[in-house]
């Protein structure tokens, strides 16, 4: 059965990190761009980071730039999500996807390109 599966998500502090983690079964992650998104309740769903499938280019929302790094391990099958300086406005649930062939990753995170397959998420919140 091909899968997306995140983990890592959870309440912590502001000024706290988390890693997200993005595994993929069924199916090998090479050859595949991976985006991680985002959506919180009652807003759209946004792409926070995109890396593609040859490390070549990575894409980051601004509001994320310099707190958040994306990466993958295509050994292991997963993609990684380091979040650092966590805001609450961080909170959301947070969903990796994957999509084959070439793109750009800021066409692909800014969600002109849809993905084959999504994870079924994982929460994080930011709250003291």
């Amino acid at each position: 059965q091909v899968q997306l599966l995140e983990s890592g998500g959870g309440l912590v502090q502001p000024g706290g990190s988390l890693r997200l983690s993005c595994a993929a079964s069924g199916f090998s992650l090479d050859g595949y761009n991976i985006g991680w998104f985002r959506q919180a309740p009652g807003k759209e769903r946004e792409g926070v980071s995109c890396i593609d499938r040859n490390l070549a280019d990575t894409y980051y929302a601004d509001s994320v730039k310099d707190r958040f790094t994306i990466s993958r391990d295509n050994a292991n099958n997963t993609v990684y999500l380091q979040m650092n300086s966590l805001k609450p406005e961080d909170t959301a649930v947070y969903y990796c996807a994957a999509v084959p062939g070439a793109t750009t990753m800021y066409y692909y995170c800014s969600g002109y390109v849809h993905p084959d397959y999504w994870g079924q998420g994982t929460q994080v919140t930011v709250s003291s």
